[in-house]
């Protein structure tokens, strides 16, 4: 059995996704859900899925064992990062080495790095007047939105498109590319 951990920031959809994904599969679980913002509604959405979800702060990641030692006690085997908006520690890259997996909500290297997120990226696409732009779902490594990149998915960018406009559109291709891609991606390591 392949152990997914789950690392969010805000509202969880893509944990969500992934989870239902691969509920009732025989080969690969989601074992808990990690978030970094104590209000964020992942955890809620991870109650919901009946899945252990643990809040851990900064100091937690940055100055401590306390989240390594929770994937060793979860047997984590693979992290995947769901909206998680912190840059990974380097303790976690050694502990998981290409085996952490990042969803980006543009065709990176374009909008990526430090502050490109969310809308913050489809403002920027759609404000340069871009023709398209799509997800890019890669393997992270010390630096933002750098690492090598398993897929991207593309969409149009229409001449009247709006920021939210462009956010349900990768939001579809985040919800159809993302636990797939996972799991070839964990299935082609095996």
């Amino acid at each position: 059995m392949t152990r997914l951990a789950i690392l969010g920031s805000g509202n969880g959809t893509n944990a969500q996704q992934i989870t239902e994904y691969f509920a009732g599969r025989k080969d690969v679980e989601v074992a808990c859900i990690i978030y970094n913002v104590k209000d964020a509604y992942i955890a809620q959405r991870a109650k919901n899925l009946g899945v252990e979800a643990r809040y851990f702060g900064r100091k937690d990641f940055y100055e401590s064992t306390a989240v390594l030692d929770y994937l060793r006690e979860k047997q984590a085997d693979w992290v995947i990062l769901a909206g998680f908006l912190w840059l990974v520690p380097q303790s976690m890259l050694e502990a998981y080495p290409d085996r952490i997996i990042n969803i980006h909500p543009a065709l990176l290297p374009n909008y990526g790095g430090k502050g490109m997120y969310g809308h913050h990226v489809h403002e920027a696409v759609v404000a340069n007047h871009e023709k398209e732009s799509g997800i890019t779902i890669h393997i992270v490594d010390q630096h933002y939105d750098r690492g090598t990149t398993l897929f991207q998915a593309r969409c149009t960018v229409d001449p009247d498109e709006t920021p939210d406009s462009l956010a349900a559109k990768i939001h579809l291709l985040e919800k159809e590319y993302f636990p797939r891609v996972i799991d070839e991606t964990i299935k082609s390591r095996r």
